[in-house]
């Protein structure tokens, strides 16, 4: 095995399932990040291990749609006007997969990263105290209407051709299932053998710990560049240190599109800015996980509350959070949950890696020595564990499963 030193760039889902995985091949691993692990999207994610995500947001009809949802105060999608002009390459590739043959293969792509993602996430976790924190359940889609339902058929007929077939209820018997949402939701699509995170950041942050009491290093510093003076990686360069190894893994999420410019390699790909609400120590919760069709946002019963996440903003990295979005939110949740009632209430802003074809980049840059793992645009929790086992796989020289090519880091063909 000529890779027996590796330093992995990223200690959110991602990264500290392939530090597991690495170490369980038997390898010497150093987990690297410039924040404790578990933060970031791997923090304030819906939580949800929603293995029937095989629908990209850019699905056929989507260009023609898109400035006016941008313009629509009350449509979840908003756009920071001021980041418009630096944008516009990158919306303009995004939206050409708006295609019925690219969300198609698309599709086919993220069925293979998250079509077993509980059977993952139950494999990381086996035997160690983080497999506490997943749970199995139903997750539900929720619509007005049957109309509403078959409204979204494209993407249902994307599902079941992945092998996810809804249970459909319908009528007042939604409100028996689901007793929390409003009489004007009278349709259901339950996806039974799916899973959720009871708090996900503590999840994350109990995977490091295991992946420490393995005798992994994690070190919390910033990454800088890599060494491949000699033409394949030979350290990791920190702010503090330099850290030597014989293969490295990128997958600090939105932070690893500024390491590939390092490497030469420009990819296409911007935050999506989400946001979610907790809703602490709520009156009343979901019996499961549902996305709330309408609203584009999930809602996911957590350790911390109620946890409704979601809204789409484009507009860079500002931590400053928008009020439009988060005010849309509340809106929304209350339309659906009126009888909600809760204590408090804390908000939260994090960014998705967003490429423009929605797939993540996984694989060997080259014959570097570096592997990347990141780009999960939706599926960053879901996908995670899949991602980090395949990633292992290729560094200790084993052959995955699933067909690679989709997934290539140098697919945009954007070399400096």
């Amino acid at each position: 095995m000529k890779n027996t030193k590796v330093a992995v760039v990223g200690a959110g889902i991602v990264g500290t399932a392939a530090a597991i995985w690495l170490k369980r091949a038997g390898l010497e691993v150093t987990l690297i990040d410039r924040q404790p692990p578990g933060r970031g999207a791997s923090f304030g994610n819906g939580g949800i291990l929603a293995a029937c995500s095989v629908v990209p947001v850019t699905t056929p009809g989507l260009l023609q749609k898109a400035p006016g949802y941008a313009l629509d105060p009350s449509f979840p999608l908003f756009m920071r006007w001021r980041e418009f002009p630096r944008l516009l390459p990158w919306l303009m590739a995004y939206l050409g997969n708006a295609n019925d043959r690219d969300t198609r293969r698309i599709s086919l792509g993220l069925r293979d990263i998250v079509g077993d993602s509980v059977e993952q996430h139950k494999a990381l976790s086996a035997n160690t105290p983080a497999e506490t924190w997943i749970q199995e359940s139903d997750y539900s889609y929720v619509y007005r209407n049957r109309s509403a339902f078959d409204a979204d058929k494209y993407a249902w007929d994307l599902r079941r051709q992945a092998g996810f077939v809804p249970e459909q209820v319908e009528g007042p018997a939604v409100q028996e299932v689901e007793p929390i949402l409003s009489s004007d939701y009278q349709f259901l699509a339950v996806n039974k053998q799916h899973g959720f995170i009871l708090s996900p950041g503590s999840y994350v942050s109990t995977l490091a710990e295991v992946f420490v009491g393995m005798g992994g290093q994690l070190v919390e510093a910033e990454v800088k560049d890599f060494d491949i003076s000699t033409g394949r990686i030979t350290a990791v360069e920190t702010a503090q240190t330099r850290i030597e190894c014989d293969a490295a893994v990128l997958s600090a999420g939105v932070w690893s599109k500024a390491l590939m410019d390092k490497l030469g390699l420009n990819v296409p790909m911007e935050p999506e800015r989400g946001y979610h609400v907790v809703y602490k120590n709520p009156s009343i919760t979901p019996r499961s996980p549902m996305m709330l069709a309408e609203g584009k946002f999930v809602a996911t019963p957590m350790e911390q509350g109620l946890r409704c996440a979601g809204v789409v903003e484009f507009g860079g990295l500002s931590e400053t959070a928008s009020s439009g979005p988060l005010k849309l939110l509340r809106e929304k949740v209350h339309a659906f949950f009126p009888d909600l009632r809760a204590e408090d209430s804390e908000e939260w802003l994090g960014f998705r890696p967003a490429p423009t074809d929605s797939l993540p980049l996984i694989g060997e840059i080259g014959q570097s020595g570096i592997f990347t793992g990141f780009g999960h645009h939706h599926i960053g929790l879901t996908g995670g564990p899949k991602t980090g086992r395949l990633v292992a796989d290729l560094i200790a020289g084993r052959h995955p499963n699933c067909d690679m090519t989709p997934f290539h880091p140098q697919r945009f063909n954007k070399r400096r």
